[in-house]
């Protein structure tokens, strides 16, 4: 592990901030114009959501995660992956960040999200439509949160699995792209291509 321990130091110096950036540009144009709630689900320090709250002043964020920080930048409320600590429709917004493959269960995880909330659900997560889009993301998963604590179980569904997993949780997708532009080349011709998917998605009982 040699040479993926330097892509990890690699990655943490030089990769993760531009990622980070990337992902702010990308999902925040998808944060509904009325909102004034945001939850982030499996949110880890809640940087990433507080940058999202300083780009929308009008929208306060909180986050859950299974594992809370001794610091935080955001209100963290610890829960045990499974049920959310929130009553229904309680929030406008749920996002879960690259969360729901390293869930146990991230159908249920999924459901609990369309439960909570009020507008959309964000989801940024990966796609494995074969044998080599398993390796790569086995490969990237471990290098970004080897040293985290966060569970590995290497579950990526593929096109089929997501719509099935969105469906049973009474959700449509409003907008969904596997081309989300998280790496710059060289490193996107890898680890882009389309191996990630963000999507809106939106109760399925509402209209439009």
């Amino acid at each position: 592990m040699g040479a993926l321990g330097a892509l990890g130091r690699f990655h943490g110096r030089y990769l993760h901030p531009s990622r980070v950036n990337r992902l702010l540009d990308a999902i925040e144009p998808l944060i509904p114009g009325g909102a004034t709630s945001l939850l982030d689900v499996g949110c880890g320090d809640g940087r990433f959501a507080e940058s999202l709250g300083q780009r929308r002043t009008n929208l306060t964020v909180s986050g859950v995660d299974v594992l809370v920080r001794p610091r935080t930048h955001i209100p963290v409320t610890k829960y045990d992956g499974t049920t959310l600590p929130l009553d229904d429709q309680s929030v406008d917004v749920t996002l879960l960040v690259d969360v729901l493959h390293h869930a146990d269960d991230a159908a249920r995880v999924l459901r609990e999200c369309a439960r909570v909330t009020r507008q959309v659900v964000i989801v940024k997560d990966h796609i494995a439509r074969n044998r080599l889009d398993n390796v790569v993301l086995k490969a990237m998963d471990w290098v970004g949160n080897r040293h985290s604590g966060v569970a590995l179980p290497y579950r990526y569904p593929d096109v089929d699995a997501w719509h099935t997993m969105i469906a049973a949780a009474g959700l449509r997708p409003i907008s969904w792209t596997d081309r989300v532009a998280v790496y710059s080349p060289p490193i996107s011709w890898v680890a882009g291509r389309d191996l990630h998917l963000l999507a809106t998605l939106a109760d399925s009982n509402e209209p439009g």
